[in-house]
């Protein structure tokens, strides 16, 4: 197959992993070079990471920074342990300040002693002045080179600060107000550019938000993207400028963020590159240690079932109705799970809201139940027996009542011992609902059945 022959990505990769296979190195750099840098990043992704480094080594200088900057973090760090040291070196000094930390993160510890030694003493500081800061906070992504201005300075004034930073500042397009280092406001480049020069920037600033460096970062980042901000500036204690964060940034942090949520739900850890760039080992490795925990906790319910036995061989048609009743309360409390979990994502609730949530989830499990329950009432008295009918009805209602709340309560308790909401996953939620609901059929069949 021939470079005009390829279509797409996927297209790109194999043919690059035979020709690596191959030894034909000229022939997958023929490959590469009408590639686009995002089509470049995703092939990176798609590829083991040994045959990711050749490709890596095959590209450009300034081609390869690009890249490598648009690659995620868990890629980045994989990519780095793979290349030679001279060349994560230079990699690294070409990087910015924010750019590293996010490559320290993803590295073993011993890593970082070694890399920072390559920088220049202005760009150590720096870089190891973020690293100072929680791991979780938007301290460690903001990136610590802006420009700002004064609100005494007129407009033309600040265009000349802006041109002599356009090399170094991370943007230009928000600019911090500040009066002795505290923020006051913020002014757009577009504002600026339409402004008399001699306008003063205090007549032409707008109320700035901020959010302070030891905030955790997905919550700065969302307020970022709600607030459709280009640049939030980020402040100390004391609300001095230390670092910006820029809307690229809060979205990669939200994207992160949102995946690992995702996959936590699903009982599965994140994983740090894509699905086709993990190595098996890896995927086993992310799903084995939920899978034990969850097969331990599955144990409870197999304890109801043993306990409730006698009551099973009385009238053993009570047992072809568990797998539903289980699959229904584990599917209602995922789902006030998830929903719970976005809305504090959001920003829309906190854990103050406890009680406010408890008594929704507990209406909305209701209506659930009875709805879901007339259905099984009706469906299981026509096929057996009324009074059975009456047990699965009965069943529904409590256990779609019980298993929404629990959904909904228990990543609000999360935040509020602040532990990730998605560890409280839906596999989880799902186990614990599967025991209790089987206690409450069982006792609800005893009850009505008389057993």
């Amino acid at each position: 197959m021939t470079p005009t022959q390829i279509q797409t990505v996927s297209e790109a990769a194999d043919e690059i992993r035979r020709l690596i296979a191959q030894g034909d190195l000229p022939g997958a750099s023929a490959v590469l070079t009408p590639l686009a840098v995002p089509e470049v990043v995703e092939l990176v992704d798609r590829l083991p990471i040994d045959d990711a480094a050749i490709v890596y080594r095959l590209l450009a200088k300034t081609r390869a920074l690009e890249v490598f900057e648009a690659l995620s973090p868990g890629t980045r760090g994989d990519l780095v342990q793979a290349l030679r040291n001279v060349e994560i070196t230079a990699l690294f000094a070409e990087m910015d300040p924010d750019d590293r930390v996010w490559l320290l993160d993803e590295l073993p510890a011993s890593v970082a002693p070694q890399l920072l030694r390559g920088l220049t003493r202005q760009e150590r500081d720096l870089t190891s002045g973020m690293l100072g800061y929680p791991q979780d906070s938007i301290g460690r992504r903001m990136s610590p080179e802006f420009v700002t201005t004064h609100p005494q300075l007129t407009v033309r004034e600040t265009f000349t600060r802006i041109r002599a930073a356009l090399d170094s500042a991370e943007t230009v397009y928000t600019v911090p107000v500040t009066d002795a280092r505290r923020v006051v406001g913020v002014v757009s480049l577009r504002d600026l550019m339409s402004a008399d020069e001699d306008a003063v920037i205090a007549d032409v600033m707008s109320e700035p938000h901020v959010a302070e460096v030891t905030e955790d970062a997905e919550t700065a980042a969302r307020r970022a993207t709600d607030y459709s901000l280009l640049a939030l500036p980020i402040v100390d204690g004391e609300q001095r400028l230390v670092g910006i964060l820029t809307i690229d940034d809060a979205a990669r942090i939200l994207k992160q963020e949102e995946s690992e949520d995702a996959a936590r739900q699903g009982g599965v850890e994140p994983l740090r590159r894509s699905y086709l760039g993990t190595p098996i080992r890896q995927l086993v490795r992310s799903r084995v240690v939920w899978l034990l925990v969850l097969a331990v906790g599955a144990t409870l319910t197999v304890q109801v079932l043993d306990t409730f036995e006698a009551t099973l061989a009385q009238m053993t048609v009570l047992a072809l109705f568990v797998p539903l009743l289980i699959g229904t309360g584990g599917n209602t409390g995922n789902q006030a799970a998830t929903t719970v979990t976005r809305s504090l994502a959001l920003g829309e609730v906190t854990p103050r809201d406890v009680l406010r949530v408890l008594s929704r989830e507990i209406r909305v499990g209701f209506c659930l139940g009875l709805l879901l329950g007339a259905l099984g009432f009706v469906i299981a008295g026509l096929v057996y027996e009324w009074h059975v009918g009456l047990v699965i009805g009965l069943t529904l209602v409590a256990v779609c009542t019980v298993a929404a709340s629990v959904g909904g309560m228990m990543p609000l308790a999360a935040r509020a011992i602040r532990v990730d909401p998605a560890v409280f996953s839906n596999p989880f939620i799902t186990t614990f609902v599967d025991a209790t609901g089987l206690v409450i059929y069982f006792l609800i069949a005893k009850t009505v059945l008389g057993l």
